[in-house]
């Protein structure tokens, strides 16, 4: 099991530098930390009084890693759910914040597990998690990483500014898809056809 500091690192190596998207909610972004977030929690790196896209720009990535692991790990007690879960729902609460929970406690109540849907990872959910990780231990991973997928197909289909994301120029597997089939066994991705045959109706 990697630690959540390597979970970290790799979770930084995915989300790369400073980007300011115009079609991205989130805005400003650097090191996967959003101009929201740093304004949330108040970081102000040049002293300045505001929180503007010139301090994304400043942060590092050792302080993007600390922001990780207290806001996105330990805050959301991502701790409680069984191992083999914690490195994408990590992951994913980076990248979706409250919605990487809810989108285990979904699939928890499609497991025979049903928790209230509320984005917090309490005793309820933790238990949860834990007798359908015992009850499928090969299989949960697969399944939660299965369920983000979907999540991102669905937002791209709701939101065409987003579509970008799921699937690049040439009609490949954009960012999402790629980011949350890294946590999924290779023989439960989509092949290139399938994923093209998904994302057909966007035109």
């Amino acid at each position: 099991m990697l630690s959540v500091r390597e979970i970290a690192d790799q979770i930084l190596d995915r989300e790369g530098g400073f980007v300011n998207d115009p079609d991205d909610p989130g805005g400003a972004t650097n090191h996967g930390v959003t101009i929201h977030t740093l304004r949330a929690l108040g970081i102000d790196l040049d002293g300045d009084g505001a929180v503007t896209a010139g301090d994304v720009r400043r942060l590092s990535r050792d302080q993007a890693r600390e922001i990780f692991i207290r806001d996105y790990f330990e805050r959301p007690r991502i701790s409680m759910l069984p191992e083999v879960l914690q490195p994408s729902v990590f992951d994913m609460y980076v990248n979706s914040g409250a919605n990487a929970v809810r989108i285990l406690q979904r699939l928890l109540g499609r497991m025979g597990e049903p928790v209230r849907v509320d984005g917090a990872i309490g005793p309820q959910t933790a238990a949860a998690a834990r007798r359908a990780a015992a009850a499928a231990p090969d299989h949960i991973a697969d399944a939660y990483g299965i369920a983000r997928r979907n999540y991102y197909y669905r937002l791209a289909d709701a939101r065409p500014a987003s579509r970008k994301y799921a699937r690049r120029r040439d009609g490949g597997k954009g960012g999402w898809i790629i980011r949350a089939e890294a946590f999924i066994s290779p023989p439960l991705r989509l092949t290139e056809a399938e994923h093209r045959a998904r994302v057909a109706q966007w035109g």
